[in-house]
């Protein structure tokens, strides 16, 4: 009877397992080849790339222009959208125009009507995308490179850099994140904000400062700027580079 009992306790373990193994979402890889159809014939400033995963062998689009010195930045986007999107291709370009080669990098998306919540289990993914992006930049002969990157792509890049980030990797600007601690990362950062931004980054901008602990490390916020920093863009670009320029030398 015991037995039984056992038996039956464990194909239910296993059943629920797998249900729950299933219901985490992955990539949405077909809505990442839209996105790259839709972007590449239009391209006017850097060129498209491929890189590839070690999970799943699968190729996503990044976005490189090359500037003249050695010093480099991973642009990464927001929720759910591209590596020329809005602000996302502002950085990337206004960046390059400013000495910084950039790559901006396609990261893992789901679904367009997915919330934030769902999106933890692309994490591991989404790291090891900015891995490749890394070893991408360093075959170039890139040795200051930094993560710049957005709302839902600050937490992707946060999972990267509280690992083992390449020593490559020297800094992190860090635009709109909702987190509210930046112990686990020891690179310079900056947190920036604008002060008409989301609530959660609004009510968490005091615990970001306060976890700032590496040299160099500083929060700006952006007066009169939303969480896209619509109208406001040539300061957050400014912010950027200022903070690049001393953290990349």
């Amino acid at each position: 009877m015991k037995k039984y009992i056992l038996l039956n306790l464990l194909a239910g373990w296993i059943a629920l397992f797998s249900l729950t193994a299933f219901a985490e979402p992955a990539a949405d890889y077909a809505r990442e080849k839209k996105w790259a159809e839709e972007i590449v014939p239009g391209l006017v400033v850097g060129d498209p790339v491929y890189l590839q995963t070690p999970r799943g062998h699968h190729k996503f689009l990044t976005l490189f222009t090359p500037a003249d010195t050695g010093k480099a930045a991973i642009v990464v986007h927001g929720m759910g959208i591209h590596p020329d999107w809005g602000m996302v291709g502002t950085l990337r370009t206004e960046l390059a125009d400013r000495g910084f080669s950039t790559l901006s990098i396609q990261m893992p998306i789901l679904a367009a009507d997915a919330k934030s919540e769902a999106y933890p289990p692309t994490f591991p993914e989404a790291a090891e995308r900015l891995a490749e992006a890394v070893e991408f930049l360093k075959a170039k002969g890139y040795q200051r490179i930094a993560i710049v990157s957005h709302s839902l792509g600050s937490r992707m890049s946060r999972v990267y850099l509280a690992g083992k980030p390449d020593p490559a990797v020297k800094s992190w600007a860090s635009l709109g994140i909702s987190q509210d601690d930046y112990t686990a990362v020891k690179l310079p950062i900056l947190d920036i904000y604008g002060d008409n931004d989301l609530p959660p980054v609004l009510a968490k901008a005091g615990k970001r400062k306060q976890s700032l602990a590496a040299k160099e490390s500083k929060q700006v916020m952006i007066a009169r700027a939303d969480h896209f920093f619509t109208g406001r863009e040539a300061e957050m670009v400014a912010a950027v580079a200022d903070f690049l320029n001393a953290t990349l030398k």
